[in-house]
């Protein structure tokens, strides 16, 4: 009789000790995503940061600067609902003017060209790069918040179910010739 008792609390014991490690796995996971998500947030900002920066170079054309202004400027200010539209706008604005023709040779003009060029090279990787880490920690939340453990008990808490930050962010073809 003792044995059973013994078997059996050892079971729960086991089984308690699993349930926490997958609390404390999705507990770990929600950390990671926010950390994703404020890595992803700078490097949008500091996008936005040097396509101001290059609107305001005087290496543009009015217009060009102007629109590109305007890109930048709606990019930083969008609520939560509309960033992705307009973040994709100002990937595909960036687009435009990096692909440009003679657009290097007039930034390598001026005196802080090179080193700006250099910047909106970095600022637009990160971008990527940020995006993608930041979908695949989505990714693995999602998964993890869907198996039938997490949503029986409830591990995730009142958590909300993450989303994913899809933007048009291909590099212009300005980078591709650079390489």
């Amino acid at each position: 009789m003792i044995s059973r008792f013994l078997i059996l609390g050892v079971l729960l014991v086991l089984v308690a000790v699993y349930i926490s490690w997958r609390a404390g796995r999705l507990d770990r996971l929600h950390i990671r995503l926010e950390t994703a998500r404020a890595a992803l947030d700078a490097a949008l900002v500091r996008r936005a940061a040097v396509c101001m920066e290059l609107a305001a170079s005087r290496v543009l054309d009015p217009a060009t600067s102007l629109v590109l202004a305007a890109a930048t400027h709606e990019a930083r200010t969008a609520g939560p609902d509309e960033r992705e539209h307009a973040e994709s706008d100002l990937s595909r604005t960036l687009r435009a003017v990096m692909d440009q023709e003679r657009f290097r040779e007039r930034l390598a003009e001026t005196p802080a060209g090179a080193e700006l060029m250099a910047e909106l090279d970095t600022a637009v990787t990160k971008v990527i790069y940020s995006r993608r880490f930041y979908n695949n920690a989505v990714g693995v939340t999602r998964q993890a918040q869907r198996r039938w453990l997490a949503r029986v008990l409830r591990l995730a808490g009142h958590t909300e179910y993450p989303s994913f930050f899809e933007i048009d962010d291909a590099e212009p073809a300005a980078f591709a010739q650079q390489s």
